[in-house]
């Protein structure tokens, strides 16, 4: 899942259309930089390691000073993709931020969220864009394969009925969940009369598809919270006793 809003000022721009914003004269304290020169060096970085770009997404301030953006990248595996978001900001309001996974979610209002960040950097005199995305690129692929595991350790999670009710339960119930409580009814809706047919298996994976869908419904603000704490309760959730149980039956 990937989101990239605009709704705090600024407009989404072309690839083509970044080039004509120019940065600001950097200062003995202070480095822009280009945000067309920045999605340039991404690419190519992402290019050199044969992860090819699907299609790309970008924001701009009003004052063009911020960039934001989100890139669907040709990794994927069982229709799950990973995405890579982007962010920069030539006024000092911001450092420097790539963020990768399968829930990415980018907005101008500064809501940043990744599975796994590997490059946050400021704008220093001493910058060097090239090495930073280098290193930060190498993570990226490093890291593909603990995620994938992830997702196929969900997917491998097979749910009675009860467990996957008892999930939501504790989510919104309980609220283990930082989420809004009438979600509840529509994460059920998700999982139990699913749309796709890649989420009809009663998996653990279908079931985080069925939060991930229903935040949909939220404004920006919202879902980014939502969605900024589901890893962390699903993650200590698969590890419930009640999962274990669902699982083996």
């Amino acid at each position: 899942m990937e989101q990239l809003y605009a709704h705090a000022g600024a407009s989404k721009l072309s690839r083509d259309q970044l080039g004509t914003i120019l940065p600001p004269e950097p200062t003995e304290t202070f480095k822009p930089i280009s945000h067309a020169e920045l999605i340039h060096n991404v690419l190519d970085g992402l290019s050199f390691r044969h992860i090819n770009v699907v299609r790309d997404e970008y924001a701009v301030s009003d004052d063009g000073m911020k960039l934001f953006g989100v890139l669907d990248l040709e990794t994927t595996f069982d229709e799950a993709r990973f995405s890579l978001g982007i962010r920069n900001a030539n006024d000092k309001s911001m450092r420097l931020a790539l963020t990768v996974g399968f829930r990415v979610f980018v907005c101008d209002n500064m809501a940043f969220y990744g599975d796994f960040t590997p490059v946050l950097a400021k704008h220093s005199k001493h910058f060097n864009l090239q090495d930073a995305l280098a290193v930060g690129i190498d993570r990226i692929q490093r890291n593909f394969e603990p995620m994938r595991r992830q997702v196929d350790s969900w997917r491998g999670l097979q749910l009675t009925d009860d467990a996957a009710k008892l999930v939501i339960y504790r989510a919104f119930i309980e609220a283990d969940l930082e989420a809004p409580k009438h979600l509840a009814r529509l994460v059920h809706e998700h999982y139990f009369e699913p749309k796709y047919p890649e989420f009809s298996p009663r998996t653990f994976w279908s079931l985080s598809n069925a939060f991930t869908s229903a935040f949909k419904e939220l404004d920006p603000v919202p879902q980014f919270r939502a969605t900024a704490k589901l890893g962390a309760f699903l993650a200590s959730t698969g590890s419930t006793n009640c999962v274990a149980l669902a699982k083996a039956s």
